[in-house]
């Protein structure tokens, strides 16, 4: 199996292996993490640098965890306010280029949120666009045909006037007809 010594560590081993896991804790990322690291660098396994950090390294470092912890949360700090300000382009203006990969990375996926965002908004859009278009064809097709129904009931209304015309003349030539002429009504000018 690779990875795996037998022998002592050296200071410098020790070192590395602070600079490491003070690194990981700094950007956020987990000593797990921090110790598979080192393991790789030094041919050895994970568990042998975090046996090693927890006893013996890391009693030496007390100050500088601290100060890690702290400077993660800073910078957790830092990504939420770029992620609510809006932007790389401010966190540059104001000087704040020591942003560690995964702060960078939390800053691309949130503006990869939004991007998703912004194109489903798009499509939305494009969907609200298509379908006022059609209602507005919708509406201009009922108008025509409302103007034509309207025309069609002004034609019909004049035909019945007129029909009504018609029929009240015919009502009045039936009544004249069947009204007693001048000579008939004395019955004097039969004979």
């Amino acid at each position: 199996m690779t990875g795996i010594r037998q022998d002592a560590w050296t200071k410098e081993e020790d070192e590395l292996l602070a600079k490491v896991v003070l690194q990981y804790i700094r950007e956020g990322n987990t000593q797990l993490e921090a110790f598979a690291e080192v393991g790789r660098r030094l041919s050895r396994t994970a568990a042998a640098c975090g046996f090693r950090w927890n006893s013996c390294v890391r009693k030496q470092y007390k100050e500088d965890i601290e100060l890690a912890k702290q400077e993660r949360k800073r910078r957790k700090k830092e990504v939420a306010a770029i992620k609510e300000s809006g932007g790389w382009a401010k966190v540059e203006a104001e000087g704040k280029q020591h942003l560690s990969w995964p702060d960078v990375l939390a800053f691309l996926q949130a503006e990869e949120q939004k991007a998703r965002e912004a194109r489903r908004a798009a499509d939305e859009n494009r969907a609200l666009k298509n379908d006022m278009e059609q209602l507005q064809q919708m509406v201009t097709k009922l108008q025509m045909e409302k103007e034509a129904l309207e025309k069609q009931l002004a034609a019909v209304q004049e035909e019945y006037k007129t029909l009504l015309a018609i029929m009240e003349r015919a009502r009045q030539m039936v009544a004249d007809h069947e009204k007693p002429g001048p000579n008939e009504a004395d019955g004097a000018g039969e004979s």
